[in-house]
């Protein structure tokens, strides 16, 4: 699941539900060198025409979180039966699934209890995942991922509910650290069941098994559970990638992953997003186009857009780059990847985007494909304290599970217009570039002592700044302001600027808040 983060404050133990681990050497040459795209690599699609896809500026929404249960024992997922139930399914660590209802609340029973099976030892080890298959409503069965006795090799499984009976499908040996089990599931458009598994733990990717195809740590498997193949509980799609590749294992959809704790598929396009934990400098969510099995999404090679230093790269491999990294310098230390929402009540705000969050910082992130391949982001809110999963209910709208104290969260979006807009002048030469930014209060009210703070692109280095005091952790920018510009009045502006070395992209800020709030991006 997450890590720890190792900037700043340290949370205590028990409270971490992912990734425990030490601080690695910075990385190397800040580059990332792909070759061309091939098929397997094709550009992410651009769903901003898809249905429901809202235009509202993504710094214009706000998310907002009202609890609606609490006593969870460390939540884990979510899942909704398509049942006509309004039920959701609430995964807990020790091995429960728990049902709340928003009129009954939660249920005290639990639905499910696998927990004689489950290794919950550690702090990333237990139940992990849940999916519910298309028939559900008829099958009664359903799928989870948890970590089983004795040795916490990570599971597949499936439950029948009517037999009360746990079913073992699939598992991958995951003896050697506790850490890094993954355990996403979710069930494709194509209707087989996706499965996510971490690199084997440690520090560092120890067992070299990102780039490996002879194992399923450091994947995103792909299997069909409605059929069993000669032993096999399962069948491997014959259009898996490396059905016919010697050596490698057939289940195998994705590889070069780190701890794929949370993916999904946008309903509208088919489309995969992907929050994958970094190591110590990046934290980067990945987007891919329906049926791009076989893209190799860099790990060990690469953490985000950055060369590892020790990674482990395979000479002539082509890596697909993420669509968006932060740094833990954000206050972050763990992605938990979500959803594109596509329900009803709010398509008029966030229909069309993606929204994710961290287990530390709680920084509610948007993304939005922008039509020209890039994307559109913001920080919107925040979420409640270490969020481990964000659901959806069967038609589409936002809960969240909180590790520690263990409650369900409802999610809500809302219009509030930027209080702040941030202009900006780029001169760029060779390696080095200069940077001019107006901040404008669009508010009616003073801002008195500000801070900005915005990223910089890969490769860029401040070297000098004016009329700010400017640090620079990893790529994020803190700006605060001098004695003689902290007030800035409803409808003024002031200026502020640095100079910086780059290695190539001479790019502007994409993104800024002035206070904690998003500002609009203005030229």
């Amino acid at each position: 699941m997450l890590r720890r983060r190792w900037t700043g404050q340290l949370l205590p133990a028990a409270a971490l539900l992912l990734t425990s681990l030490t601080l690695l050497p910075a990385a190397a040459t800040p580059s990332f060198a792909a070759p061309a795209p091939t098929t397997a690599e094709a550009a992410p699609p651009r769903t901003e025409a898809a249905q429901g896809t809202s235009p509202v500026p993504l710094p214009s929404l706000r998310a907002t979180t009202t609890q609606v249960a609490s006593g969870l024992r460390r939540p884990t997922a979510l899942a909704a039966p398509d049942d006509g139930t309004g039920r959701l399914f609430v995964t807990e660590k020790p091995g429960t699934v728990r049902v709340y209802h928003p009129d009954t609340g939660l249920a005290r029973t639990p639905l499910v209890d696998i927990s004689s099976a489950v290794d919950e030892s550690g702090n990333e080890r237990g139940l992990l995942g849940i999916a519910l298959p298309p028939d559900f409503a008829d099958s009664q069965d359903l799928y989870l991922s948890y970590t089983a006795l004795p040795d916490g090799a990570v599971t597949l499984a499936r439950y029948r509910l009517d037999e009360s009976r746990l079913e073992v499908l699939l598992s991958q040996e995951h003896a050697e650290y506790s850490n890094h089990n993954g355990g996403q599931l979710a069930f494709g458009p194509d209707g087989t069941l996706y499965w996510s598994i971490g690199d084997g733990g440690g520090s560092a990717d120890p067992l070299r098994a990102g780039q490996r195809l002879d194992t399923l740590l450091g994947k995103i498997v792909r299997v069909d559970v409605s059929r069993g193949c000669g032993s096999l509980a399962y069948c491997v799609p014959g259009d898996n990638p490396f059905v016919n590749t010697p050596g490698a294992r057939p289940e195998i959809w994705l590889y070069g992953l780190r701890n794929p704790w949370r993916f999904s598929f946008d309903r509208a396009d088919g489309s995969m997003w992907i929050g994958d934990v970094g190591q110590g400098r990046w934290e980067e969510i990945d987007h891919l186009a329906p049926g791009q099995g076989g893209a190799n999404l860099g790990w060990s090679c690469y953490e985000g857009l950055e060369k590892f230093a020790g990674g482990h790269c395979e000479p002539g491999a082509t890596y697909t780059r993420p669509v968006f990294t932060y740094s833990p310098y954000t206050g972050g230390c763990s992605v938990i990847g979500g959803h594109v929402y596509r329900g009803q009540k709010y398509s008029g705000l966030v229909g069309g985007t993606y929204i994710a969050t961290d287990y530390c910082s709680s920084t509610v992130w948007a993304l939005r494909p922008d039509g020209t391949g890039g994307y559109e982001q913001a920080e919107i809110g925040e979420m409640p304290t270490q969020v481990t999963s964000i659901g959806t209910t069967a038609e589409g709208e936002f809960y969240v599970v909180n590790d520690l104290p263990g409650g369900l969260h409802r999610v809500s979006f809302t219009r509030e217009e930027p209080t702040c807009r941030v202009d900006r002048t780029v001169k760029a030469w060779g390696t080095g570039m200069t940077v001019d930014l107006t901040v404008t209060n669009t508010g009616s009210t003073p801002v008195n002592g500000w801070t900005l703070e915005f990223p910089l692109a890969l490769g860029q280095t401040v070297a000098s700044d004016w009329n700010t005091e400017l640090t620079q952790g990893s790529n994020t920018i803190t700006a605060t302001n001098t004695s003689y510009n902290a007030t800035i009045a409803p409808g003024a502006s002031i200026t502020l600027g640095y100079l910086a070395h780059h290695t190539g992209d001479a790019s502007s800020p994409v993104r800024f808040t002035l206070n904690g709030d998003a500002c609009a991006v203005g030229r």
